[in-house]
């Protein structure tokens, strides 16, 4: 299936099909004028799909030069950034050609914000080989790197020119990722899709446990669900693609504790974060307790674990706070909360002291 994203100049697809990964070449062709195409990758994708995805390419003309990095959060940052910079210009790298991201969300932010910097701008396009990618990350346009102050708070909003997914990689994927990627499906559920949040009720345990059929629904609603949201509100100037942050702003403190390792992945820290502001609704009187229940039991279900406690993750609630300040999306000295009226009916509370989020996570962290 093709799924565009309606940004005007800045249009692209999204093209979903099993076995894709294999015959990549016809649509990256036209992205690749010199023939040639940097990649980024890290070394367990690498190992995992670099030579059937490489062999596509090759068959269509296409020649590759890798760049292969350490897995995980951590390399985030700025000397993984400078590194990658430097050899897409010693690869000689134009702005007209293309860098292609073949991984997850690190991956896909880490070399987007790469391209983003590299002569004022080049093209890349989006492979993304974990749940958590296809569904999210991949679409969009936000890149970025970790800051010793927090996650995400360097970066760029660039769109991608092509995003490829291929269910199919998902096979390889360990059950954790699987599990952190379907926190970002469900999301979708949770922020203004009742029936897709019911889908989900029906059908997580078949997608967790590699159902192709389940898995693709949930790839193609959430695409549309993110293309949709991305070409109302493309640099979240309004409330719209606010409403995506569900769950992460109290996920973000959690993963700052961890040290954005792979204690916490970034997806478990928005089931918890997803949990947390069901639960804050609630106790404002704003969302009814049996559809934070709902959320709750889904979730725990699903296999998250949604005690900090039992995550080691218990901080006091004025240190989880000052993770909080740093979000990226303080302003005047306020931040935004995404709360619920009930399942599929998110909102952006502007109103929301950071005093009664201090009182709430004391009541979280004490169990």
């Amino acid at each position: 299936m093709i799924i565009d994203v309606p940004l005007g100049p800045r249009a692209y697809p999204i093209h979903v099909a099993p076995g894709l990964l294999a015959n990549a070449g016809p649509l990256l062709g036209p992205l690749a004028p010199r023939g040639r195409l940097a990649l980024v990758t890290d070394t367990i994708v690498a190992a995992l799909h670099l030579p059937a995805f490489t062999a596509g390419l090759a068959a269509a003309g296409l020649a590759v030069d890798e760049i292969i990095l350490p897995p995980g959060e951590a390399t985030k940052n700025w000397a993984t950034l400078e590194h990658v910079t430097e050899r897409l210009l010693q690869l000689g790298v134009e702005r007209g050609d293309a860098v292609v991201a073949l991984g997850g969300g690190v991956i896909g932010d880490l070399t987007g914000f790469a391209a983003s910097i590299l002569r004022r701008g080049c093209k890349f396009v989006q492979v993304p080989t974990t749940l958590l990618a296809q569904v999210d990350s991949s679409v969009g346009g936000k890149t970025a790197i970790n800051a010793a102050a927090g996650k995400n708070l360097v970066g760029a909003f660039h769109q991608p020119a092509l995003v490829l997914i291929d269910p199919d990689v998902l096979q390889t994927l360990p059950l954790r990722d699987l599990r952190a990627g379907y926190a970002e499906v469900v999301k979708y559920g949770l922020i203004g899709d009742a029936a897709f949040f019911a889908w989900c009720e029906a059908n997580a345990a078949a997608l967790l446990a590699g159902d192709a059929a389940a898995q693709a629904q949930a790839i193609a609603v959430s695409c549309r669900a993110k293309a949709a949201v991305v070409a109302a509100d493309e640099r979240e100037t309004g409330d719209i693609r606010a409403l995506l942050n569900l769950g992460h702003t109290f996920g973000h403190a959690f993963e700052a504790e961890a040290g954005f390792s792979d204690r916490l992945l970034h997806g478990e820290g928005v089931a918890l974060g997803m949990a947390l502001a069901f639960d804050l609704s609630a106790t404002r009187g704003l969302c009814p307790a049996a559809d934070a229940a709902r959320v709750r039991a889904h979730l725990l279900d699903c296999g998250f674990t949604l005690s900090p406690q039992a995550l080691g993750l218990a901080a006091p609630a004025a240190t989880l706070l000052h993770h909080m300040r740093q979000d990226k999306k303080m302003s005047g000295g306020t931040l935004p909360f995404i709360l619920a009226r009930g399942i599929g009916q998110a909102f952006v509370a502007r109103d929301v002291p950071l005093a009664e989020v201090g009182a709430f996570l004391e009541g979280v962290v004490a169990g």
